[in-house]
């Protein structure tokens, strides 16, 4: 039998060589990291904008604090038999300051002044002498001098009383038109002379209403609270502001302490957890919203905070420094015309440096000459010959009257 060849194995078919990849440049792995992480910036989402908080239920809440701050302080009643403007001041003192420190602090200063004008050109360190028993004298005698100086430039007398002629939006008006003049201020006037229905909100009254979960971080932060007084009644509600006002005076000053808590635990346990700082710890401070002109705040009131903050303090202030140039105050002199071609005002004044130069030495008169000769005796004088009268009057002067 003839043995069967076995096939020859097949060849393997041959593959083209690989590419050789090419040679990386210098620098080449810097750029591709920097182009991958522009890419991770371009691809990541912009961060989003901070959810607003829900706003807490306070036709509940508010009731329920009333009850509870019932059973720990008693209601302050306000005095009002002052007139209109001296309720504006004592509000400047009452602001984040007990009651009765606050009512001893002003009799003290219509005591220690002769008159209302007086305290207007008195310095503000002075003010604060004369208020040092108040939490903080410095903003209240600040916010005294900028009522008054309002009060003054606007009727040039010391009197609002004129606010209370109309209705009761006028008074607000009237109130809010005063420069400088906190929010406070306008709220615990309209409710204890103007019979508004407003509930007061000073730096205390907000911090007790945010530690018991009544409003909103946005809101503590922008000090205002819509819809606060829909809440409760107009005729509980002088009650509740007073009893609300020593609740906050009481959280600024023993934030930790056994009222406090109590009262927090009572009408919301919730925010007694996520809201009560720890022992030792103070609750954070609110964070006004920056407001600038494209915002809405109007340019006339830019200007004219930023001249408050540059106006002396009355006739006691420092002089100016010789060679500086006060700045005219704003919308003085003419108005520009549309096309902007008008006068821009007149000129401020400079203070100059007062300079006394010595007196220029003067020469020394010249020596008199020699008298050679002696002068004439001057002639006298000849009369000038009159002029012989005429003829004509001389027969006049003749004849006898009829």
């Amino acid at each position: 039998m003839t043995a069967r060849k076995r096939p020859a194995p097949a060849k393997p078919r041959s593959q083209p060589p690989a590419k050789q990849a090419p040679k990386a440049a210098k620098g080449s792995g810097k750029q591709a990291d920097s182009k991958a992480a522009d890419s991770k910036q371009a691809k990541a989402p912009p961060p989003a904008p901070p959810v607003a908080e829900k706003v807490p239920p306070r036709g509940q809440l508010v009731p329920k604090l009333h009850k509870v701050l019932k059973g720990h302080y008693k209601p302050v009643a306000a005095n009002t038999s002052r007139d209109l403007l001296q309720q504006v001041l004592f509000a400047c003192c009452l602001e984040n300051a007990p009651a009765d420190v606050a009512e001893r602090a002003f009799n003290r200063l219509l005591e220690a002044y002769i008159d209302l004008n007086e305290v207007r050109v008195t310095t503000v360190a002075e003010l604060t002498e004369t208020l040092h028993d108040l939490p903080d004298p410095a903003r209240a005698a600040l916010s005294l001098r900028r009522a008054l100086q309002g009060v003054f430039e606007s009727t040039y007398t010391f009197s609002l009383e004129h606010a209370r002629k109309h209705s009761l939006a006028h008074g607000v008006k009237v109130l809010e038109g005063l420069h400088g003049v906190p929010q406070f201020v306008v709220q615990h006037v309209t409710a204890t002379a103007l019979g508004g229905h407003l509930i007061p909100l000073d730096k205390a009254a907000l911090s007790a209403l945010w530690l018991c979960g009544l409003i909103t971080r946005q809101e503590y932060d922008a000090g205002k609270v819509p819809g606060l007084e829909r809440a409760i009644a107009k005729k509980p509600g002088v009650e509740f502001s007073s009893l609300l006002h020593q609740f906050g005076i009481d959280v600024l000053t023993n934030l930790h302490g056994t009222t406090v808590r109590k009262i927090v635990q009572a009408v919301n346990p919730a925010a007694a957890k996520e809201r009560f700082p720890k022992r030792g710890e103070k609750l954070p401070e609110p964070e006004p919203p920056v407001i600038t002109d494209k915002a809405g705040l109007k340019a006339a009131d830019a200007a004219r905070a930023a001249a408050d903050e540059l106006r002396p303090a009355g006739p006691q202030a420092a002089s100016r420094p010789a060679g500086k140039t006060p700045m005219p105050p704003p919308g003085s002199g003419p108005k520009k015309s549309g096309d902007g071609k008008g006068k821009s005002g007149p000129k401020p004044f400079v203070v100059k440096p007062l300079s006394l130069k010595p007196p220029a030495e003067l020469p020394p008169p010249p020596p008199p000459e020699p008298a050679s000769r002696q002068a004439p005796a001057p002639k006298p004088a000849v009369k000038p010959k009159s002029k012989p009268a005429s003829k004509h009057s001389a027969r006049l002067s003749k004849r006898k009257p009829r």
